[in-house]
């Protein structure tokens, strides 16, 4: 934590692993129930490097410059999901393996939250497009009227998703049949 920082002041960073273009995203949130203040995101593009070790390099580069330059309290960062390309899974889970070892050089706790968890928190679905995840994040935080990707704001999704969690008791997805279900057993607690 952040010395100058009120105590219940908390910097979350988002980030939405990949190994051509990578979001990242910190957040500021001032208490449990404040409406959360975008505070810095972006994207690390790697499409045109052709050596996979330059662009782990390059992720773990811009990771820390973000975490030295911000100084986030908490990393949220998107599981792996099972897919059926194997090697693109290798991919991912190397860039996010990179992401997570520059936030442990800093002594940063980190939060993993599955891809369902994440449009789950933003969308009151599972299956959520990226493009529903943008609007309805949209309407939740003021966001920039033009965002790079749909990376950024997925990383931005990331931060959002964990800030949501805090405080919460540990919940089981199933539990809730819906959004509306999640608010009920939850009063209060959402933003």
């Amino acid at each position: 934590m952040n010395p100058d920082r009120a105590p219940s002041e908390k910097w979350i960073m988002g980030i939405d692993p990949g190994s051509n273009l990578m979001g990242y995203a910190i957040i500021r949130v001032t208490g449990k129930n404040d409406k959360p203040e975008l505070i810095v995101s972006g994207i690390v593009e790697m499409k045109k490097l052709d050596d996979p070790y330059l662009k782990l390099k390059r992720v773990f580069q811009r990771t820390l410059q973000v975490i030295d330059e911000y100084h986030p309290d908490e990393l949220a960062i998107e599981s792996q999901f099972h897919g059926k390309n194997i090697q693109s899974m290798l991919k991912l889970g190397r860039a996010q393996g990179v992401s997570i070892a520059a936030a442990l050089q800093r002594d940063i706790p980190i939060f993993e939250y599955a891809p369902r968890k994440i449009k789950m928190s933003i969308t009151g679905t599972g299956s959520a497009s990226k493009e529903q995840i943008a609007t309805l994040l949209g309407k939740l935080m003021t966001l920039p009227p033009t965002l790079s990707s749909l990376d950024e704001t997925d990383a931005i999704a990331i931060a959002f998703c964990h800030h949501l969690q805090r405080g919460l008791p540990a919940a089981n997805d199933a539990a809730c049949k819906n959004w509306a279900d999640f608010i009920k057993q939850n009063p209060g607690k959402i933003v």
